[in-house]
C-alpha cells in the first residue's frame, strides 16, 4: 500500500505543480489552478497513507519516488527522454529512500 501511495502522491504533486507551471510559464488560463490545488491537496492526503511512524521519514523516502516520477513525467508528458545521468541520479535516490524505509532501527 505504501508504494502505491507514494507513486499516487507523486503523480498528484507533479500534476498540481504543473498546473502552476502551465499558468505562469505557458500562459494558460488561471483556471488551471483549480484542479492543480485540488491535486496538491490529494498529494498531501496520500502521503498520510504511507505506513511509516514518523512524517519526516515518510517525506524523506518520498523524495526518491518523486524524482523517479518526475523523470517519467519528463519523458511521457514533455517528450524528453531522460539521459543516463538522470537514470543514475534516480537510482541513487531510490537506494537512499530504501535505506530510510527499511533500515533496521531499535526501539
Amino acid at each position: 500500500m505504501s508504494v502505491l501511495a507514494y507513486f499516487a502522491a507523486a503523480l498528484a504533486e507533479i500534476a498540481g505543480c504543473f498546473s502552476f507551471w502551465a499558468w505562469l510559464r505557458l500562459d494558460r488560463s488561471p483556471w488551471w489552478l483549480v484542479p492543480g490545488i485540488a491535486s496538491l491537496c490529494l498529494f498531501a492526503y496520500l502521503l498520510t497513507l504511507v505506513d511509516l511512524q514518523h512524517a519526516g521519514r515518510t517525506y524523506a523516502a518520498y523524495g526518491g519516488v518523486y524524482i523517479l516520477s518526475s523523470l517519467a513525467w519528463l519523458w511521457l508528458a514533455e517528450g524528453v527522454r531522460p539521459d543516463r545521468w538522470d537514470s543514475i541520479g534516480a537510482t541513487v535516490c531510490l537506494i537512499g529512500a530504501a535505506i530510510i524505509v527499511w533500515a533496521p532501527r531499535g526501539g
